[in-house]
């Protein structure tokens, strides 16, 4: 009879891998590889040992990340609660009784047992339970691969503009350096009566207002290291040395070979994690369903029962029973229905989910190829601007120093100076923080097989003091 009513389950214990939404062949970029670069650890490319320090620290000590790793683990948990569903229970128990009345013994009793049962999981409500608590944690583990992934590219972006906001203070105090000593020769010649004193005030004017880009600029560094030391699980102002010590922006080394759509969305850990979101409702679904059926309970106790302790050992202690029960919901007011109708549009709200996680990391790519591409042409126009406006900048000043030229052609050649150095120094920045995104929406700097290791290993850390 229960191998006929299990041939009339409902609905398979195994879900169904959720169709992928449409997925392009290539990239706009054309640069789409089957042999794409490993992207696991990529802020290696940047060869920069700081930032390689600082993201192993983030990856080990954020708070975001441990909080993900309590997740896995408590999924993880519930998952073996689930599997142990499955199994039979197994009890025992003892005990001892003295009775009396009116001061009077009434005897003693001592009993001894154990007890166990099981449900026969013959519909799969079980079965698929445990399905939705792998599919739930596989999905914690994605998670927690999503975090790391974001944390790494949040980490490595402050670190840029860190170092970025550091080049454009050296850019300013030498822009700085040099008005001032246009400044100190437009007084000297204000005094001796060569120039009026508007030359000298717009001289004045021009040094105070590179001046005040410093304060800016600084404020930029020390939040940039705020959050680097918050991102690392320190308190704010743990990085002081570092923003002591400048350094260049790091720049990624080598051309990136992209990866296709399709195995990019099979890297991505938010792609993972609402995959197995969609996998769990499925089996909750079927679930649901399996309720709906007669449940069937093996029970049976195996006991000693005496009058006196040592009566335990006779043969005429020994209780057995053993039990064999099923239940049937005959009625509970479409009860049952209702709760797989409200799964199934659970289900169908963990798809639209899944094809919008899709159809968003399809977009993150494309919109860090569109920012790397055009960054990368601005930083080679301004470039041609910085070296010449530094060159007209120098033969200006030169010639202002031998009396060839006016201060109004010095004033707005280092104007110009300045503002082709600071842009191109803003520009280097964004292209690093453009191959971070890529990398980031490339679905880098986590590993699926060991999405629940607390981080990367690497030796280098960051000394905060």
């Amino acid at each position: 009879m229960l191998i006929g009513l299990a041939g009339c389950a409902a609905l398979p214990v195994g879900p169904a891998v959720p169709a992928e939404a449409d997925v392009p062949d290539g990239w706009s970029d054309t640069r789409s590889s089957p042999a794409a670069t490993a992207l696991a650890a990529w802020w290696m490319r940047f060869d920069d040992p700081t930032l390689s320090a600082l993201i192993a620290d983030a990856l080990r000590a954020n708070t975001s990340v441990l909080g993900a790793q309590a997740a896995l683990r408590q999924a993880r948990s519930l998952r073996d609660v689930s599997a142990a569903g499955l199994q039979p229970t197994l009890g025992s128990s003892a005990s001892a009784q003295h009775g009396s009345s009116g001061g009077h013994s009434t005897g003693n009793s001592f009993q001894a047992g154990l007890d166990a049962s099981w449900e026969l999981d013959i519909f799969g409500a079980r079965r698929n339970a445990l399905a939705a608590s792998d599919a739930t944690a596989l999905a914690s583990a994605a998670s927690l691969g999503d975090v790391q992934v974001s944390v790494a590219a949040e980490t490595a972006l402050s670190y840029i503009t860190l170092r970025g906001a550091q080049s454009q203070q050296a850019i300013a105090s030498d822009n700085l350096a040099s008005q001032l000593q246009t400044l100190q020769i437009t007084v000297w010649r204000a005094q001796a009566g060569l120039l009026s004193s508007l030359e000298a005030e717009q001289a004045r004017a021009a040094a105070a207002q590179t001046q005040a880009l410093l304060p800016t600029l600084q404020t930029k560094v020390q939040q940039a290291a705020h959050a680097l030391a918050v991102l690392t699980g320190r308190p704010p102002a743990a990085l002081a040395r570092l923003v002591a010590r400048p350094a260049p922006v790091p720049q990624a080394a080598g051309e990136l070979a992209l990866s296709l759509p399709a195995d990019t969305l099979r890297q991505r850990a938010d792609v993972r994690a609402a995959e197995q979101q969609v996998l769990a409702a499925q089996s909750r679904v079927a679930q649901a369903d399996a309720a709906r059926w007669p449940s069937f309970r093996l029970g049976g106790s195996l006991g000693l029962n005496a009058l006196s302790f040592s009566g335990l050992g006779q043969g005429s202690a020994v209780i057995t029973s053993l039990l064999a029960g099923v239940s049937l919901p005959l009625w509970d007011g479409g009860a049952a229905r209702a709760q797989v109708r409200a799964q199934q549009a659970a289900l169908d709200q963990t798809r639209a989910s899944y094809r919008g996680t899709v159809l968003l990391a399809l977009q993150d790519v494309e919109d860090a190829l569109v920012a790397l591409h055009n960054d990368r042409l601005r930083a080679t126009r301004l470039q041609a601007a910085a070296t010449a406006a530094t060159n007209a900048a120098t033969l200006a000043r030169q010639r202002y120093t031998s009396g060839l030229v006016d201060f109004q052609t010095v004033l707005e050649t280092q104007r110009s100076q300045l503002g082709a150095q600071d842009g191109l120094a803003s520009v280097t920045a964004s292209v690093s923080a453009d191959h971070v995104r890529l990398y980031k929406a490339l679905g880098g700097g986590w590993q699926a097989d060991a999405a629940g290791a607390a981080a990367p290993s690497t030796e280098a850390r960051i000394n905060p003091r």
